[in-house]
């Protein structure tokens, strides 16, 4: 008691019910320490039809991922995403599910999607005409201008996400534009006939196309020169590459990535996320 020079001590139990409480207090700020430890960018992680996650790029970005695809459909003039037309929701636009989002992380992290820095690519493949898609696509990507990478004649301007057209691609369009916010995904058919990186950025192409190895057993010799050759010469021409319609496994994983191929595609985001990491 005060004024008596003893010292007060709380009896056994209370003490035990203090700790108690004090552990349950500290538990979500533990958890969301560990969180944001498991969500470290994972540079080579590639969210294909990422909209069928059940939080769409949300999902992907709590496993650490830095690139999301989006396939979108132009209809009754805005931008909605979805595979096939019966999908499409008004709610389920462009701008909602990805752009807006990817703002307010980019403005509360300081300029970057991921609270550790690292570039982003949101992929948006055009389901509907290309250049009618394109030409409704420019004042949204106006619109979010201070975040989305600058492409120019002969230089690259890196902001927090970088965007790329798949799909039904308007080339001549993009061509025409002197400066761009998206660049081109190009094809194997592009690889090494000199176009440039900063308008042709990616080379993405169906796996099954061009190589009969489906995941099981090694990847035989012949194809894995071929792999070889396809990194090697999109890399001399500072160029990125993805593969779709690949196995979606452990084993063709550790391929791609023993390869140096850029972005690994997946549907798998935990398995994924977990490899990369384990690596």
């Amino acid at each position: 008691a005060a004024g008596t020079g003893l010292q007060y001590r709380p009896p056994p139990d209370l003490m035990k019910k203090l700790i108690f409480t004090l552990l349950i207090a500290a538990w979500p700020s533990v958890t969301l320490l560990n969180a944001e430890e498991s969500s470290k960018p994972l540079s080579q992680a590639h969210a294909h039809n990422d909209y069928y996650h059940k939080r769409p790029l949300l999902d992907a970005l709590s496993h650490g991922f830095c690139s999301v695809e989006a396939d979108v459909f132009l209809k009754n003039g805005k931008l909605l995403v979805g595979h096939f037309q019966f999908e499409l929701r008004e709610k389920r636009s462009l701008e909602s599910l990805y752009l807006e989002p990817l703002a307010k992380r980019v403005k509360a992290n300081g300029g970057s999607v991921h609270k550790t820095k690292a570039p982003f690519h949101l992929m948006i493949d055009f389901k509907t005409d290309g250049p009618k898609t394109y030409a409704a696509l420019q004042p949204l990507l106006e619109k979010y201008r201070f975040m989305l990478t600058e492409f120019g004649p002969d230089k690259t301007k890196t902001k927090a996400v970088t965007i790329v057209i798949s799909g039904s691609r308007p080339r001549a369009s993009m061509e025409k534009q002197a400066k761009r916010l998206a660049g081109y995904d190009g094809r194997m058919s592009d690889l090494g006939k000199g176009a440039s990186p900063h308008f042709m950025p990616w080379i993405s192409d169906s796996w099954r196309s061009h190589f009969k190895w489906r995941g099981k057993g090694d990847l035989p010799a012949a194809e894995q020169a071929k792999l070889k050759r396809i990194v090697q010469q999109a890399h001399k021409d500072g160029q990125k590459v993805r593969f779709w319609a690949a196995p979606d496994n452990p084993a063709t994983w550790a391929v791609l990535q023993q390869a140096g191929v850029d972005f690994i595609n997946t549907d798998r985001l935990e398995a994924l996320a977990n490899f990369l990491r384990a690596k």
